[in-house]
């Protein structure tokens, strides 16, 4: 059980996918913010900075793998170098588009097939923090709780922040059940806020996550937020938390 004083989480949501999104600001913390890997251009970038920032929530960069058709959840074969470069592009429209909006980008979250991929695999989690690191090594990295990636992205100077699904289901080995089997999303609000009460509770978790594209989203996000907060935890932005070690 983490002290009074770690009885902080971070609630994110995946964003500037698709409609019916909004309702969602007044609820999370964080929003980790498509920039055209998978998800996005320019414009849906700016409607999403415009949100967070009337909600005051903080925003983070969401590259994927350049699979618009995928939706970033099919693995793509690429050497690092150029993988490196794919992220430093998106991340730095992210950074171009809130500049102007005088809004600072906090964080990275990878995302889809690259998250998981990465959480797995040193030499992705290299890529993904070479490509962030060629923009700016002052934002803090997002990755699965107790995988590789956090490992490797400090050893590389970076702060990072270990990351729980309220939607997702879990494998015995802490990973992610694949969306490809039944059951793995989780979408009865009880359940999820449930599940994010436990991963706090553990203490293994300064981030949770709601998908923005989960069936009843909305609803979700509003039971785990006031789950988490009737169990006594502060819900509170992520900028700022990342850990190095």
């Amino acid at each position: 059980m983490p002290s009074s004083a770690d009885r902080s989480v971070d609630l994110n949501a995946d964003v500037g996918e698709g409609p019916g999104e909004a309702p969602l600001y007044a609820l999370i913390t964080s929003a980790n913010i498509a920039c055209g890997g998978h998800a996005g251009n320019d414009e849906t970038m700016r409607e999403a900075v415009r949100l967070a920032q009337r909600h005051g929530v903080a925003i983070g960069a969401h590259p994927s793998y350049p699979d618009r058709a995928g939706f970033g959840r099919v693995t793509t074969r690429l050497a690092r170098p150029e993988l490196s470069r794919v992220i430093a592009t998106q991340v730095a429209a992210l950074v171009a588009v809130a500049g102007p909006l005088g809004v600072k980008v906090t964080h990275v979250k990878p995302h889809g097939a690259l998250y998981n991929d990465a959480a797995v695999g040193r030499d992705l989690a290299i890529a993904v923090a070479s490509g962030v690191g060629s923009v700016t090594d002052a934002l803090v990295l997002v990755g699965l709780a107790g995988s590789a990636a956090l490992t490797v992205w400090r050893e590389l100077g970076f702060r990072v922040a270990s990351e729980g699904f309220a939607d997702r289901a879990y494998a015995p080995d802490g990973t992610l059940v694949p969306r490809t089997e039944a059951g793995a999303l989780i979408t009865d609000p009880k359940a999820a806020a449930a599940q994010a009460i436990r991963l706090a509770a553990e203490g293994v978790c300064d981030t949770i996550c709601v998908h923005a594209d989960t069936p009843g989203a909305p609803a979700i996000a509003a039971a785990v937020r006031r789950g988490l907060e009737e169990a006594g935890f502060t819900v509170s932005a992520l900028a700022g938390r990342g850990r190095r070690s």
